[in-house]
């Protein structure tokens, strides 16, 4: 890491830890097209952790035995770009934090493939599954069932899941974009298969590289789905399970082809991570509604206005308590959000002069040196 990048960020993340909600504003570091939140606490050894929607990218101090960056990619980002596009960007992002040695390594994949089917996800039984792992579970929510995990934990482990209730939960609606071109309709179910796979399970097989990765994801599918793991149709008369025959549902997940040109990339995925409309108008309707109940209004223009009065008065009381005026205590809040959700730079040119100092600083150091003071 470039030592004038280190100096801001030692800043930035003490911004990120202060009681002071303008300083904690200025806990940002733009990068390319991204506006990156400066969290105030790092992870594990890595100090600083700098995120937005795309990437969650974790550094590490100069001269420590870590690579100079871990990085996760959110799946939503990958799905839009493509793999190889990522990785392309992140490099040119790095880039500008410091110098790169090495090849870039992958720690962590996770393949997944998205489906419907008629057949009911818990029609059979835990032995059904033979697999080399030795937890099997089973998951269900208010009397639905929702899932099974096997191996989880380990070096590699596989997810079965619904997909959409797994959507309602999250609110991660994106994904539907790639379903409706592969001709989903909004009702249908639609159940994930994923298998992750683990560092150690990657260079044990020398699949370090994103282009060996690439290179290699139907040899791990089909080891994931014949050898690792399979769903069977259990015979009582044989107890050898391994002679089981395949279920025919894992018969055709298992023929997935992971060379296919027939992958649809989304059409956007912003850096932000602003809520959804939906969501905000269902707070304020929700807040609207409890306070025309409370005082039994029925005009709902009488209503915001009372409600707005009301939220003006409470907050500028609060805003005049602080030293501010209710719009410098509104613009403190939103300056906050906008870091929040990565929409605007508060301190524009921070990171910048940051650097600068950092290299007066030492240069002024020098002049003092060589003078002999």
């Amino acid at each position: 890491m470039h030592p004038s990048v280190l100096a801001a960020l030692v800043k930035l993340k003490a911004c990120a830890q202060s009681e002071h909600p303008e300083e904690q504003a200025q806990a940002q570091y733009p990068l390319g097209t991204h506006i990156f939140e400066v969290k105030d606490r790092g992870a594990g050894r890595f100090p600083f952790v700098l995120v937005d929607n795309t990437y969650r990218i974790q550094l590490s101090k100069p001269g420590k035995k870590l690579p100079m960056a871990y990085v996760q990619v959110s799946a939503e980002y990958l799905a839009h770009r493509g793999p190889v596009a990522v990785e392309s960007e992140l490099q040119a992002l790095l880039s500008e934090l410091g110098v790169l040695s090495g090849p870039n390594r992958v720690s962590r994949i996770d393949l997944a493939a998205d489906f419907s089917t008629p057949v009911v996800m818990d029609s059979w039984h835990r032995c059904a599954w033979v697999t080399r792992a030795t937890e099997i579970h089973s998951y269900a929510k208010d009397q639905k069932f929702t899932g099974w995990t096997i191996g989880m934990g380990g070096v590699m482990g596989c997810r079965l899941y619904d997909k959409v209730q797994e959507i309602v939960n999250t609110g991660k609606a994106w994904v539907m974009n790639q379903w409706i071109p592969m001709g989903w309709k909004p009702g249908e179910s639609v159940w994930r298969l994923e298998f992750e796979f683990k560092r150690d399970f990657l260079k044990d097989r020398k699949l370090t590289s994103l282009e060996s990765v690439l290179a290699n994801l139907n040899g791990l599918w089909s080891y994931a789905t014949t050898e690792w793991l399979r769903l069977t149709v259990p015979n009582e008369l044989d107890g050898t399970r391994s002679r089981w025959p395949t279920h025919a549902l894992w018969i055709a997940l298992a023929s997935v082809d992971w060379e296919s040109t027939d992958a649809v990339l989304l059409d956007k995925c912003s850096t932000t991570r602003n809520p959804t409309e939906l969501r905000l108008i269902t707070v304020v309707l929700g807040s609207l509604v409890s306070f025309m109940a409370m005082h039994r209004i029925v005009d709902r223009n009488e209503a915001i206005d009372q409600l707005l009065t009301r939220l003006y008065e409470h907050y500028s009381t609060v805003a005049i308590k602080q030293g501010l005026s209710f719009d410098e205590y509104l613009a403190r809040r939103i300056a906050l959000k906008g870091r929040e959700f990565n929409t605007a730079i508060n301190a524009p040119g921070l990171v910048d002069n940051l650097k600068q100092d950092f290299e007066d600083e030492g240069a002024d150091a020098y002049r003092r040196a060589s003078k002999g003071e």
